[in-house]
């Protein structure tokens, strides 16, 4: 017959091995969930900003979240995939952290999304973002500076550009575009966990820069100044301005250096995304003694 001290143990055991065991996602199927309505919010500007909250979807983008340290308070998962190593990884370490997993159908995936064929998995994640004052400017040749974007496409594509130079970040300038918009996340495809972002005032970035070594080069219509022939200092802070008005001359006026792309078509100027990521490896290559 068993002691009283074995049974005890016995009985610690059981309530022991019942509270490690790894708690079983839910399942949601239904459209009318109060969470499932929440998360859709999500696609609301006003509703993340409430919430502090933002959406990011695919699977390789949530894992490159979680190996930057991030992951989603919420995480949605397509039950077809509920099998894969990397949906099964993201989900333990949701748990872990004390996030939330939740099995679901593809049907509740593109209500969350927005999309007829959505990723495997959605997550809802914290927003972010860095202090001006901690930022490390000797931590890259390269920074990038965006004044007044509109275009959510343009933000989340310099944000790849940023990930792809090595940039030490990018610098959001006044009233700019909502970095955690689904379209600006998709664009960046990932770099929004991966690059620095700031979101600052002119009058506060100025004095910031101007307390340290650092070349303030934007991109002008008014300038001669030919892109390929113009002198860089690292650390270069490449400053695009907003995609219809360019940058306003008080702030031209406060660049160490002014450069032009030129035009050999009918058309004035180029996608503000596609101009950062031409100067972006121009500075790049000077950078690096032309080996780029």
């Amino acid at each position: 017959m068993p002691s009283r001290l074995s049974m005890r143990c016995a009985r610690w055991s059981k309530r022991s091995s019942a509270k490690n065991k790894p708690r079983m996602p839910r399942i949601v199927t239904a459209f009318s969930n109060p969470l499932v309505k929440r998360i859709q919010g999500l696609r609301d500007k006003r509703h993340r900003r409430e919430e502090g909250l933002f959406l990011a979807e695919g699977l390789r983008i949530l894992t490159e979240a979680r190996a930057t340290g991030r992951l989603p308070q919420f995480l949605f998962f397509a039950a077809a995939s509920a099998r894969h190593p990397l949906v099964i990884a993201l989900v333990e370490a949701v748990e872990s952290a004390g996030g939330e997993a939740i099995e679901t159908s593809a049907a509740i995936l593109s209500k969350l999304s927005g999309k007829d064929n959505p990723q495997a998995v959605v997550g809802a994640f914290a927003t972010f973002d860095t202090a001006l004052d901690s930022l490390d400017r000797a931590a890259s040749p390269i920074w990038l500076i965006a004044e007044r974007l509109r275009d959510p496409g343009n933000l989340g594509t310099i944000l790849r550009t940023g990930d792809a130079v090595g940039a030490g970040g990018l610098i959001l300038i006044g009233d700019s575009v909502d970095p955690f918009s689904t379209e600006a996340v998709r664009a960046s495809m990932g770099a929004l966990f991966t690059v620095p972002l700031v979101r600052a005032e002119w009058e506060t970035f100025l004095p910031w820069l101007r307390s340290g070594p650092g070349q303030l080069v934007g991109l002008s219509l008014r300038t001669d100044n030919h892109y390929r022939t113009a002198r860089y200092a690292a650390p270069t802070f490449l400053l695009t301005g907003n995609e219809a008005q360019g940058l306003p001359a008080a702030i031209e006026a406060e660049c160490d250096l002014l450069v032009k792309m030129p035009m050999l078509g009918k058309a004035d100027s180029l996608n503000a995304a596609v101009a950062t990521a031409v100067m972006a490896y121009e500075v790049l290559a000077h950078a690096d003694g032309g080996k780029q």
